[in-house]
């Protein structure tokens, strides 16, 4: 056996109608992901209705009509390999969530590929202040996600087709908007016999991301079960460390200690639960009352999790319609939770580029600025400093059902905590040890 693959996550974002959909289908089409039987199928779905292009954007929709409808859909559509990758690709923003999974970390991606219609008049509304390239292409940024792949489609459609001067706009335009979002670019296509002005790939690979194997276990809830014969199951994503039957971990904020009897992954017994991995793990001597989504796990022994008092974080307003002032109290989505909070004290603005200071304690904030800012959660929650946990140290401010602002966790003031719930099992456990 050759060294296993290794596994990546791929998000893909753009504007509306860039040819996200049908991208997507066709490449996992192309890897193999989807057999031909079931593409004929869609192809003639996508005839009858007149929409014969539409054939592999029809399989993410059949796919996202399912996956909106329950957990168990068959995910391997999702997937497809390469000679060196298994890559999974784990959201397309036509899901409604789109923007609360990316920020939540439900779908935390290694690399984003934003797609930009290259069509006239089809690339300014998407790169204009109100479209979405640049929205997505922030949001990515800001949410940890370190490289970026910028596809440029419809490259048909440009006058004439397949135009090099076009292109060359296209990407000197996006180069800058996203040099100046952080990023430092790399362009990457498939050599077409109608481009062979196109000299080839820049880049051959995305590096792989390095897993946070060796630090403390951080296991967001995502829900809790009840199942007859076996007790409470917590279900989560292993964000940090290591998840092992006989460990005996700490629930924040609830306070609870118990040890866990097993652990699952798609319905297969684990050893060890590794970050990345989507499990389920029995407790022993807990309710379901006791634990809910938004809850995080945590080694008992090693850094357990505990409750935030009040955290400080940088935030980057996004749209809001009016001013942001102290006392201004939204709902957070970080990790699993969905909380208010309360903008304490707005401490200072800051230049969202250079993260310079540009005026201390400042009255309000407006779309576009950038600021550092004391908050406080109105029920208790589990956060922690990007630094330390990345995917517990970033979130979304949403509002008026949409996002407002996005924002990174700077440091975090924990709850002295009095003495929680711990339950036999896990005494039984500590005193075996």
């Amino acid at each position: 056996m050759g060294k296993e693959k290794l596994h990546i996550n791929i998000v893909v974002i753009g504007h509306v109608d860039s040819g996200k959909s049908t991208t997507t289908g066709h490449l996992i089409y192309k890897c193999g992901g989807i057999d031909k039987r079931t593409i004929e199928k869609f192809e003639k779905e996508a005839a009858e209705m007149g929409k014969g292009s539409f054939k592999y954007a029809w399989v993410l929709d059949k796919l996202k009509a399912e996956r909106e409808r329950g957990i168990t859909i068959d995910i391997s559509l999702w997937k497809f390999e390469t000679s060196k990758y298994y890559v999974t690709i784990i959201d397309a923003p036509g899901h409604r969530d789109f923007i609360k999974n990316m920020i939540t970390g439900t779908s935390q991606a290694d690399c984003a590929v934003l797609i930009v219609a290259a069509g006239v008049g089809e690339f300014e509304a998407g790169i204009s202040k109100n479209g979405q390239t640049r929205e997505h292409a922030l949001l990515a940024y800001t949410l940890g996600v370190k490289q970026l792949i910028v596809g440029i489609n419809k490259m048909d459609s440009t006058e004439p087709n397949y135009s090099q001067k076009r292109y060359e706009e296209i990407v000197k335009e996006v180069s800058t908007y996203i040099k100046k979002i952080g990023w430092n670019g790399d362009n990457m296509l498939e050599p077409s016999p109608n481009m062979t002005w196109f000299k080839g790939w820049k880049i051959n690979r995305k590096e792989a991301p390095t897993r946070p194997t060796d630090k403390p276990l951080r296991l967001p809830l995502q829900d809790v079960y009840k199942i007859g014969g076996i007790g409470t199951v917590p279900v989560g994503r292993v964000e940090t460390g290591l998840l092992k039957p006989g460990m005996v971990v700490t629930f924040a904020p609830v306070n609870v200690t118990t040890e866990v009897k097993s652990v699952e992954m798609h319905h297969e017994a684990l050893s060890e639960a590794l970050p990345g991995d989507n499990v389920g793990f029995n407790v022993k001597n807990v309710s379901v009352k006791d634990i809910r989504r938004g809850n995080v796990a945590g080694d008992s022994k090693n850094d357990p999790p505990q409750e935030a008092a009040n955290f400080t974080a940088q935030v980057i307003i996004l749209n809001h319609p009016g001013q942001i002032s102290a006392g201004y109290a939204p709902v957070l989505d970080c990790h699993t939770a969905h909380i208010a909070c309360k903008f304490a004290e707005l401490k200072e603005k800051i230049d969202r580029r250079s993260g310079k200071k540009l005026e201390d304690n400042p009255k309000s904030l407006k779309s576009g600025d950038a600021a550092i800012v004391d908050m406080i959660p109105g029920k208790p929650m589990c956060v922690e400093s990007f630094s330390e946990y990345p995917p517990l140290g970033r979130f979304a401010v949403r509002d008026m059902r949409q996002t407002v602002a996005v924002g990174v966790i700077k440091g975090v003031e924990k709850k002295v905590s009095t003495t929680g719930k711990v339950t036999k099992s896990a005494q039984k456990a500590q005193r075996n040890k």
